[in-house]
C-alpha cells in the first residue's frame, strides 16, 4: 500500500491500494479524451403534454468544456428565468465532453438558445425537477496522452483488492502480472473514495467551508471561501483574497476596497462580498451563493470525514468486500442497473451475524457501508466505529452539528466504502484507452489515480 501525494491527502484520501508506480501522461489533453454519458432514468411525456401536470421540460445536452453550473447559469440568463428553476442529476467536469439531463420549469421548446459548445434536445415534460441521483450511473472513456508505464501491474493490483485480498496480496498479485486468465478476469476494485473535485480540484476549500458551517463559525466559513489564498490561482485571485482577508481583521473593514480587489469570474465570491457591502450578516453572506452550492458545501464536509474513515480503515487493513464486527452493512437496492446500498435495509454485523452478512456481501447483495454524517446517523459499533468516532472527534464535529438552517441542514446517509468496476484497459494504440461504467455519485478518477499517482489537479 503507497502513501498518496501530498494534494491527495489534503482531503482524507490517504492511499493508493496498488503500489506499482504510476504510469505518467496526461489527462483532457483535449476534452475529447475524457468523455461522459449518463445512463438515464427518466421517462418523459410527450413534449405537447399539459405544461400544467408536467411543467419541467427534460433536456439532453452535449457539452464540451462547460461546467454544469456554468452552463445551467448561462441557460438561465438567456431564457430569462431565475437559475433555481434548472436542475440536473448530476455535477460534470468542464474539461471533458459530457452527456447529461437537464430539467427546466415554465419554458417552451422555442424559448431555448443555441448555446456554443453544446448540443441540446428536447426530450418531453415531466411532473417534477431532476435531483442529484436522478441517473442510473456514468459512462466512462478515458484517454490517457503520452503514458510511459505499463498499466497491466496496477489493473492486477486492483483485482485482486476486488477479491479481498490484503495489501500484501495486492502487491504480490502486481508483481506476479496476474497471470492466471480467470483472475485475470475478475472485476476491478478500489476504495469508494470521494475525488478530489468533490472539495475543488484547483483549491480544495469547498470542505473547510463545511466543516466551518457545521461548526457554527459562519464567519469561518465566508473566510475560507472568499479568502484563504491558494498557490495554484492566478496571482490576481490570490492578491484578491489577501485583501478579504486583510479587511476581515479590521475593526472598520472596508468590503468595496475587498469586491473592487475580486475577479469578475469569481462570481459567487463576488456575491458574498456584495451581500457584505449591503450590511448582511457573515450567515446571510454565505446565502448569497445558490441553494446547491450551500447544500455542497456540508455535503464536501460529509465526504472529507468520510474519506477520512476510508483511509484509516486502509492504514489498519481491514477488509472492504465484507465487514468485520461492529460494521454497518445496507442490503442492495434491488431492480437497479448499478445496486447502491439501500439505507433502508440496515443490519449492523454483531458478533453472531459477520460470517452471515459477509457472504451476502461477497455475492453482491450487501455492501459495508460508511457514514455521511447528519443528524439522524447512528456510529459503527467495534473498531469501524472507534475509526468514526476518532475521526468525528478530531474534525471537532457530531450528529447533531447537522441541524442547520436551510439548505445546509442534512440528516445524513450512509455509503459503501468499496467501488467494484468492470474495467477494460486497451493500449493496442499508444494511449491506454480506459473504458468502464460507474453508479452515480462514485468518481472516475478514484479509479484514474491510482494509474497516474500524480497531483490530482492534473486528473
Amino acid at each position: 500500500m503507497r502513501e498518496a501525494h501530498p494534494r491527495e491527502r489534503t482531503v482524507g484520501t490517504d492511499f493508493y491500494v496498488s503500489d506499482a508506480d504510476g504510469i505518467g501522461g496526461r489527462l483532457r489533453a483535449t476534452p475529447e479524451d475524457f468523455r461522459v454519458r449518463e445512463r438515464e432514468r427518466m421517462d418523459p411525456e410527450p413534449v405537447d403534454a399539459d405544461p400544467g401536470s408536467y411543467p419541467f421540460l427534460l433536456l439532453r445536452a452535449t457539452l464540451r468544456g462547460w461546467d454544469t453550473n456554468d452552463f445551467a447559469g448561462r441557460l438561465s440568463d438567456a431564457v430569462g428565468i431565475s437559475r433555481e428553476r434548472v436542475s440536473w442529476a448530476g455535477t460534470k467536469d468542464k474539461h471533458a465532453v459530457t452527456t447529461q439531463l437537464f430539467t427546466v420549469r415554465g419554458v417552451d421548446p422555442a424559448d431555448l438558445p443555441d448555446v456554443r459548445d453544446a448540443e441540446v434536445d428536447v426530450l418531453g415534460r415531466v411532473g417534477r425537477a431532476l435531483s442529484f441521483g436522478d441517473l442510473a450511473g456514468n459512462e466512462f472513456e478515458i484517454r490517457v496522452r503520452d503514458a510511459t508505464g505499463d498499466p497491466d501491474p496496477i489493473t492486477a493490483a486492483l483485482r485482486a483488492f476486488g477479491r479481498g485480498e490484503g495489501a500484501g496480496a495486492v502487491e504480490d498479485a502486481a508483481e506476479a502480472g496476474e497471470s492466471d486468465a480467470a483472475a485475470a478476469d475478475a472485476p476491478a476494485a478500489v476504495p469508494n473514495y470521494f475525488g478530489h473535485q468533490r472539495f475543488g480540484s484547483r483549491r480544495p476549500v469547498t470542505h473547510e467551508v463545511g466543516l466551518a458551517v457545521v461548526r457554527g463559525d459562519w464567519r469561518g466559513a465566508v473566510l475560507a471561501y472568499c479568502g484563504a489564498p491558494h498557490e495554484a490561482e492566478p496571482d490576481e485571485s490570490q492578491a484578491a483574497r489577501r485583501v478579504v482577508e486583510r479587511e476581515a481583521e479590521s475593526d472598520a473593514p472596508d468590503w468595496n476596497a475587498a469586491l473592487d480587489a475580486m475577479p469578475g469570474r469569481l462570481r459567487y465570491e463576488r456575491s458574498m462580498l456584495h451581500r457584505l457591502v449591503e450590511g448582511a450578516d457573515w450567515r446571510e453572506a454565505l446565502e448569497a451563493v445558490p441553494d446547491n452550492l450551500q447544500r455542497l458545501f456540508v455535503n464536501a464536509a460529509q465526504s472529507y470525514a468520510f474519506n477520512r474513515v476510508v483511509s484509516e480503515r486502509l492504514r489498519r487493513n481491514l477488509p472492504f468486500d465484507r465487514p468485520v464486527a461492529g460494521d454497518v452493512c445496507c442490503f442492495a437496492e434491488r431492480g437497479v442497473e448499478f445496486p447502491k446500498p439501500d439505507t433502508d435495509r440496515v443490519q449492523r454485523a454483531t458478533d453472531d451475524r459477520v460470517d452471515v452478512l459477509a457472504r451476502h456481501c461477497q455475492r453482491g447483495r450487501a455492501f459495508v457501508t460508511a457514514p455521511l454524517v447528519g443528524t439522524e446517523t447512528e456510529l459503527a459499533d467495534g473498531e469501524p466505529g472507534e475509526i468514526e468516532r476518532a475521526v468525528l472527534a478530531d474534525l471537532g464535529v457530531e450528529p447533531g452539528d447537522f441541524a442547520l438552517p436551510g439548505s445546509f441542514e442534512s440528516t445524513g446517509t450512509r455509503r459503501a466504502i468499496r467501488l467494484a468496476v468492470d474495467l477494460d484497459v486497451d493500449s493496442r494504440e499508444g494511449d491506454p484507452v480506459f473504458s468502464f461504467a460507474l453508479p452515480s455519485g462514485s468518481y472516475a478518477t478514484t479509479l484514474l489515480r491510482e494509474y497516474l499517482k500524480c497531483d490530482p489537479e492534473r486528473l
